[in-house]
């Protein structure tokens, strides 16, 4: 059965952020009514095409329970990736939790780069210039929207 396990069992409060172009983590939180040694465990595939992995890097609660995990060399592609989390105790059946995921939508982006502000003394004021952030998945510099704020002393 799809949903075979104890209710409450399946992790809670699932999320994943990409930062600084190429590094993945995701976290979650035990399910509410999940028995005191459930481990679990995350899978990933990023797209239908390629090989679904498992976690190489969790990260472990102070009962060394995985709790998140941090993937490295991440590229994002134009599928939904997809994520599963499922879970194993000696008590009971655990439930899994899995979603779909546009990667693109989960980047952080870095700040942009090299900026620089040229004033001059007269009132002609500021001329500010930089570049755009890098990303992995962005090609195009117009792609950006940037807002300027500008505090007076």
């Amino acid at each position: 059965p799809v949903f075979a396990g104890m209710n409450g069992s399946a992790i809670e409060n699932f999320s994943c952020v990409i930062y600084n172009i190429f590094l993945m983590n995701c976290t979650w939180q035990a399910g509410r009514d999940a028995p005191a040694d459930t481990q679990y465990f995350l899978y990933w595939q990023k797209s239908r095409d390629e090989e679904e992995m498992e976690c190489e890097l969790y990260i472990k609660d102070e009962n060394f329970r995985n709790m998140g995990c941090i993937f490295q060399n991440v590229s994002i592609g134009t599928e939904k990736a997809y994520f599963l989390v499922n879970g194993s105790s000696k008590d009971s059946l655990i439930q899994f939790y899995d979603e779909y995921i546009d990667l693109y939508k989960i980047e952080i982006l870095t700040a942009p780069l090299n900026v620089t502000a040229d004033c001059t003394r007269d009132s002609v004021g500021c001329i500010i210039t930089w570049h755009p952030p890098l990303t992995s998945h962005v090609e195009e510099a117009k792609c950006f929207q940037y807002e300027i704020s500008i505090k007076n002393k």
